[in-house]
């Protein structure tokens, strides 16, 4: 019996014009793409104003994001259209600023904070399936838009761990509520990714993404000033925000401002709830689409009363699932960088300047690198091929200096979540409603993800 392959966007057409691929990039990357990525080494795109090179070959990665990451920086291009939200953070800059911010940063993710934030997430966890409980007692069978709950799920453990509060505070509720205007409002790329403008120039961003940004960095601003406030009181819980706006940097003694604080909080937001929303969104609708596989995750979690932090390292199952959702959907579908020196890869010169665009979606597909590369198949971890590309060709959290900060949190919180909820509930598709995945911020679904629950 064939396998039905998870779902998986349909690919443009070989060559298309340039105005044409522009407009198909802005509505979604994914499907702007040509199929021959999927099994190309390196491609290149040339437009009037710049050259992309996309590199899909794992040792070409491996030299711009791990043995010469400074000679590669982010490009700028990319982040324009996530300027109004996220001002000077770590995810936005590059050398000596970005060294500096990651070196204050990275201590609060380091050692055995993970295990103190545990309860943290299975609080969050908890209270996710409450509220999936209220709505499957009241929907009596109504299929659920789960992307709306993992939404719900991750920015509660965000607001847990960082500042100690849940997602029904006020001001947490209020953010979370104006980061979804915000999602809805901004496309992934603004003009300015496509012509390079001057420095002077204004940046033309809708009236509502402009003002949705504006109230977010403003909610964050109060709950940063109240934090520095209860710092200075020795009244301060000890949680993320506590440890980084207390951890100076080791070479210059500088703390974090508020405003630099604001920019951080935002991408912690930003990162650690869009990303993970979408990974357990994807990784519940591939339960539903592979009952046997949700059955052995449930019997897994069967224990999971009150889990203590040594359980995490039980979730065998949901750990294999949860990252072969991440291969097949990983919520950063592309990376782009910039090369300051003249290179020479697989007989092209690269002019200093070109964007060189790692595409984490086509890597983790890629039909030289992957046995079944549409497949799902958890199983794959446990032999040579998967282990093989796990090492240089799955990288949903970049790789290199620039890891995500947050991956070992990630890879926590993901497969708690994915493994509480199914403990209590059995999940099945809706018919007639598959999601198509699109690129925005993240991977998710272009009509969202629908799914029945019922209680186990």
């Amino acid at each position: 019996m064939t396998q039905v392959l998870p779902p998986k966007p349909p690919a443009r057409p070989d060559k298309v014009s340039l105005w044409r691929y522009v407009k198909l990039f802005r509505q979604d990357i994914l499907s702007a793409q040509p199929q021959r990525l999927y099994r190309a080494w390196m491609a290149a795109f040339k437009t009037p104003f710049f050259r992309s090179y996309m590199i899909n070959q794992p040792d070409l990665v491996e030299e711009v994001l791990k043995r010469r990451p400074d000679d590669f920086p982010k490009s700028g291009r990319i982040s324009e259209g996530l300027r109004p939200l996220l001002g000077n953070s770590v995810f936005l800059t590059n050398g000596e600023t970005w060294k500096r911010q990651r070196r204050i940063i990275d201590p609060s993710f380091e050692g055995g904070r993970l295990r103190e934030t545990w309860p943290a997430m299975v609080d969050a966890a908890e209270a996710c399936v409450a509220r999936l409980y209220a709505r499957v007692e009241t929907g009596q069978g109504t299929p659920i838009e789960i992307e709306e709950e993992t939404s719900h799920a991750a920015a509660d453990v965000i607001f847990r761990t960082l500042f100690s509060i849940p997602i029904e505070h006020e001001i947490a509720r209020e953010v979370f509520t104006r980061f979804r205007d915000y999602q809805r409002s901004q496309p992934i790329l603004n003009i300015a990714a496509f012509i390079p403008l001057p420095r002077w120039m204004p940046r033309l961003f809708r009236k509502d993404t402009r003002q949705a940004a504006a109230d977010i960095r403003g909610l964050i601003t109060q709950l940063t000033t109240e934090r520095m406030d209860a710092i200075s009181a020795g009244t301060a819980p000890d949680d993320l925000a506590t440890k980084i706006m207390t951890t100076t940097d080791p070479q210059t003694g500088d703390k974090f401002s508020t405003e630099e604080m604001v920019d951080q909080v935002a991408i912690f937001f930003l990162a650690g709830h869009e990303t993970s929303a979408s990974a357990l969104a994807w990784t519940l609708y591939l339960m539903a689409l592979y009952p046997d596989w949700q059955k052995q995750i449930a019997e897994e979690a069967s224990d999971l009363d009150s889990p203590e932090f040594s359980a995490l390292s039980r979730l065998r199952v949901s750990r294999d699932v949860f990252r072969e959702s991440l291969r097949l959907y990983p919520p950063v579908p592309m990376m782009v960088r910039q090369n300051t020196c003249p290179e020479h890869f697989r007989d092209r010169d690269i002019a200093p300047g070109a964007q060189v665009v790692i595409s984490p979606w086509h890597l983790h597909r890629h039909e030289r690198l992957w046995d079944n590369p549409d497949g799902f198949d958890p199983t794959r971890w446990n032999t040579e091929n998967g282990r093989q590309c796990m090492r240089n060709a799955w990288i949903p959290f970049s790789a290199g200096s620039r890891v995500c900060t947050g991956a070992g949190f990630a890879m926590a919180e993901g497969p708690l979540l994915l493994s509480m909820i199914l403990k209590n509930f059995r999940i099945t598709a809706v018919q007639g409603k598959d999601p198509v995945p699109v690129a925005h911020l993240t991977v998710r679904s272009a009509e969202g993800i629908w799914l029945r629950l019922e209680k186990r």
